[in-house]
């Protein structure tokens, strides 16, 4: 059994009693606006509760999906900058990080015309199959329609990207402090030009001053910004933490075989799966049936719902062995329309319901936040909103 404990060690160092940003969270969000950031010229503090790459939350783990298939054109336009992101960032870090390996979707045919729309207007190429041709291609999965397939999806390796832009941040001047737990966001306000308006974060290793704050805690960060955001007026939308457990599943088809899936069957909710080399075919039901406060989770899995993915595999997932299932434990914070939520409250800029597909975009999420603290408005999609009168 895995312990999700609620802190970690004593911090090494002092913490700086005064920044520009400081970012909460060491996650894939975290770690991509403290990048950001850095890289901007501004001073940038990263403190995380947990230790250097803990599984407390939702980005740890070898292996996530990237796909295009969205239905959203604002979406696929992201990804398609998400691509290029991170192409980026494998050419200044020397790491692979994302390997492609294609994508398919299939199921309901309403929502596969709908990714193939989306994908068209947004200018990525995609192909149409019949279900013997995917499943002669695939011959790991099993298909009863027609399936869409995009060869610029593939995998992500998920700890390995994550180090690439926690080096980048360090690199670029950005100090990262291990084992502080972040308590209380207190505003205060300016008087003048020599004490402006700032925000004191309080932690456990003392008090810093910053004139900026990045709230990327996952599923933390609806208890540190939703006082926040009630109190300005824009509350965070009802944010829904499930502990979900997919699972690696043996294989012994070659790599080769196995794109990145999402399946839309008619009777249920979406089933996401990609291989993770050297640990099997990562399988998993989307959302999760398990609600938890994120301090109060034990890491097992729930039987009713692992008996679930079991059948799912063996019925739709012909080239693993569906009886031997490794199971994983993560968090979900989702939204209730599964958009996320990237905005500004005065000087703290909250990131948080990324309904488990947010890892894909990580650097281009990055760079939402800097264009926050810099001033700029919200994407659209993520912006809060004002309660409508009664």
């Amino acid at each position: 059994m895995t312990s999700y404990r609620t802190d970690s060690a004593a911090p090494t160092a002092a913490l700086p009693g005064q920044v520009d940003v400081v970012v909460i969270g060491a996650g894939i969000v975290g770690a991509a606006a403290a990048r950001s950031l850095a890289e901007s010229g501004r001073g940038v503090l990263l403190v995380e509760r947990f230790e250097r790459g803990h599984d407390r939350g939702s980005s740890h783990g070898a292996t996530r999906i990237f796909r295009q298939g969205y239905t959203a054109d604002d979406y696929v336009a992201l990804t398609t900058e998400a691509v290029h992101a991170w192409r980026d960032l494998e050419a200044r870090t020397g790491r692979t990080l994302l390997e492609s390996t294609g994508a398919v979707d299939h199921g309901e045919p309403a929502m596969l015309d709908a990714i193939e729309a989306a994908m068209t207007r947004g200018g990525v190429a995609s192909e149409r199959l019949s279900p013997a041709a995917a499943a002669a291609r695939w011959p790991g999965l099993r298909f009863d329609r027609e399936v869409l397939h995009h060869a610029s999806g593939g995998r992500l390796l998920a700890a390995d990207s994550i180090e690439a832009l926690l080096d980048l941040a360090e690199e670029s001047g950005a100090t990262l402090r291990f084992g502080v737990r972040v308590t209380d966001l207190d505003l205060v306000e300016g008087t003048d030009d020599a004490a402006p308006e700032a925000v004191l974060v309080h932690t456990s290793a003392g008090t810093v001053r910053a004139a900026h704050v990045v709230v990327a805690a996952g599923s933390w960060a609806p208890d540190l910004a939703g006082p926040l955001a009630s109190a300005a007026g824009t509350p965070l939308p009802a944010i829904d933490v499930t502990q979900v457990q997919p699972a690696h599943f043996p294989t012994e088809l070659p790599d080769a075989a196995w794109p990145s899936f999402v399946h839309y069957p008619a009777d249920g909710s979406s089933v996401y799966g990609l291989l993770t080399p050297g640990e099997g075919v990562k399988v998993g039901l989307h959302g999760g049936a398990v609600h938890v406060h994120p301090d109060e989770r034990d890491g097992l899995a729930e039987p009713g719902e692992l008996a679930q993915l079991v059948d799912y595999v063996a019925a739709w997932v012909p080239g693993v062995v569906a009886s031997e299932p490794a199971t994983i434990s993560c968090l979900y914070d989702i939204s209730p329309d599964e958009d996320f939520v990237i905005d500004r409250i005065g000087r703290v800029v909250v990131a948080t319901g990324f309904s488990g597909h947010g890892f894909k975009f990580g650097p281009v999420l990055g760079r939402l936040i800097l264009d926050l603290v810099d001033g700029r408005p919200p994407h659209p999609r993520f912006a809060l909103q004002v309660p409508s009168a009664a």
